[in-house]
C-alpha cells in the first residue's frame, strides 16, 4: 500500500530520507516456498516472498503473517527469522530512489489456497532449484536456501 506524504498521492518511499522496515516471509508446503509476482513498484512484476511494510506496533512476525495473509491469503506458523536483506535501488547520478530492509522469516504453511490480492500480479509455488530460472528481488535465492536449512527435518504437515 502506497503511503502519502500530503494526501495527494505522491509516495514518500520515493527517495526517502531513511531505509524503511519490511518483513517478508519463506512459507514452506511439500518442498516448494510460496512466491508473489510484486504489483506495485520497485520491481513490479519480480517474483519475490510475499510481505511488506511493518506498522507500528507490530512486531516482525506479526507483520510477515498479517502481509502474508493480505497480500495472498494463507495462514503459517514461523519457525524463525532470517538474514535481513537490503534493497537499495539508485536514480541516475547515484541517489537513493528506494531503500528498504527486509526481515524475512522461514514458515510452515497451515491453511489457505494462495490467490493474487492487490498487491500480487500472480502466485505460485516454486521448488528452490527454479528461483535462478525467475526474475526475482534481491537475495531471494540466498533467503529461500537459508528458510529451507532452517526447517530442514521439520514436518510441513500442518497439525491435524
Amino acid at each position: 500500500m502506497s503511503e502519502s506524504a500530503s494526501g495527494d498521492g505522491s509516495d514518500v518511499r520515493l527517495y526517502p530520507a531513511r531505509p524503511f522496515v519490511g518483513a517478508s516471509i519463506a512459507v514452506v508446503r511439500d518442498g516448494r516456498v510460496l512466491l508473489a509476482a510484486r504489483a506495485n513498484e520497485p520491481l513490479r512484476g519480480v517474483w519475490t516472498l510475499p510481505g511488506g511494510l511493518v506498522e507500528a506496533g507490530e512486531t516482525l512476525a506479526e507483520a510477515a503473517l498479517r502481509e502474508l495473509q493480505e497480500e495472498v491469503g494463507v495462514t503459517a506458523v514461523v519457525i524463525r527469522s532470517l538474514t535481513p536483506t537490503e534493497i537499495i535501488l539508485r536514480a541516475e547520478g547515484g541517489r537513493v530512489r528506494h531503500h528498504y530492509v527486509v526481515h524475512p522469516h522461514a514458515a510452515l504453511w497451515t491453511a489457505g489456497e494462495p490467490a493474487p490480492g492487490p498487491e500480487a500480479l500472480g502466485v505460485r509455488w516454486a521448488l528452490p532449484a527454479e528461483l535462478a530460472g525467475l526474475a526475482t528481488t534481491p537475495g531471494l535465492q540466498e533467503t529461500v536456501d537459508e528458510a529451507f536449512s532452517q526447517i530442514a527435518g521439520i514436518s510441513d504437515k500442518p497439525a491435524t
